[in-house]
C-alpha cells in the first residue's frame, strides 16, 4: 500500500515542479501514513528543495518539541530527513490561536496546494474534523476545533498517550474545504480499525458524519487500502487500490 502509494505521488511533485517550479504539499501526521512516507522519502529524482510542506493539524497549547506534537512528527519524519525547501508549522502554542490560524490561512492561500496526503480516522475524520465539527463549507481555511472521545480513544490506542484524561480536546486544523482543494489527493488508509470509516467514506453517503465522505466529490482522490481496512467494502471503486500485501 504505502509503496503504491508512494510512487504514484512520487510521479504528481515531479510533475508538479516540471509545471510550477515547486511542488506544495500537505502531510497527515499520522502512523497510518509512515509506510508510504517511508518509502517516498527514498525515491530517486525528487527535488526537495523545491518542496513546500505544510501539517494538516496541531493539539491546542502544544510546542513542536513536545513528543506528540504533529509539527514535530512532521519535522522527524519528513523535514529532518530531505530538507524540503521550505516546511510550514502550525503553532500550537501561539498566544493568539485566531492570529496563527490567519497566519497559516495566508500561507496555504500564497499558491495552489498540489497534493493533500489524508488517513481517515476511527470515526471517518479528516485532520481534526470530527464529525461533530465537520462542515463541508466551512468559511475558515483554518480554526481551532474540539476533538470527539472516539478521535481521542484512537490515539490511545495507538500508544500516543497513557489514557483518554492525557489527550488534549482540543486542536487547529485545516479545515474539510481546505483540504480537499488541493490539485490532488493521496489517502492511505490501512488496518483493521479503519474498515468501518472506509466503507461508510467510500461507499455511504457524502455527508459531514463521515467526513471522510467528501473524498467522493474530489476527480482525482486517490484512496489507498490494505486488505483489512478493505474487508467490509461491498464492491468495486474504481478510485480504490487495495494492496494484496
Amino acid at each position: 500500500m504505502g509503496k503504491q502509494a508512494a510512487e504514484y505521488a512520487a510521479g504528481l511533485i515531479r510533475q508538479a515542479i516540471r509545471d510550477h517550479g515547486r511542488a506544495r504539499l500537505i502531510f497527515s501526521a499520522a502512523n497510518s501514513q509512515l509506510p508510504m512516507l517511508d518509502v517516498l522519502v527514498g525515491l530517486p529524482e525528487i527535488d526537495w528543495g523545491r518542496v513546500e510542506a505544510f501539517h494538516v493539524d496541531e493539539y491546542f497549547g502544544m510546542a513542536k518539541t513536545h513528543p506528540q506534537s504533529f509539527a514535530g512528527w512532521l519535522k522527524r519524519n519528513l523535514v529532518d530527513r530531505v530538507h524540503p525547501g521550505k516546511a510550514h508549522y502550525l503553532a500550537g502554542d501561539a498566544p493568539d490561536m485566531a492570529a496563527e490560524c490567519r497566519r497559516y490561512a495566508d500561507l496555504l492561500a500564497a499558491a495552489p496546494i498540489d497534493i493533500s496526503f489524508l488517513g481517515f480516522g476511527e470515526n471517518g475524520h479528516i485532520g481534526f474534523n470530527d464529525p461533530h465539527e465537520a462542515n463541508f463549507q466551512d468559511p475558515y481555511p483554518v480554526r481551532t476545533v474540539t476533538l470527539d472521545e472516539r478521535c481521542r480513544l484512537q490515539q490511545v490506542n495507538e500508544g500516543h498517550w497513557p489514557g483518554l484524561s492525557a489527550v488534549p480536546d482540543i486542536g487547529l486544523t485545516l479545515t474539510c474545504p481546505t483540504l480537499v482543494h488541493a490539485s490532488y489527493i493521496v489517502c492511505c488508509v490501512p488496518g483493521q480499525s479503519k474498515a468501518e470509516a472506509v466503507q461508510k467514506a467510500l461507499e455511504g453517503p457524502v455527508t459531514s458524519a463521515c467526513p471522510g465522505s467528501l473524498l467522493q466529490t474530489h476527480p482525482r482522490a486517490h484512496v489507498y487500502l490494505d486488505q483489512e481496512s478493505a474487508a467490509l467494502l461491498s464492491k468495486a471503486a474504481t478510485k480504490i487500490s487495495v494492496s494484496q500485501e
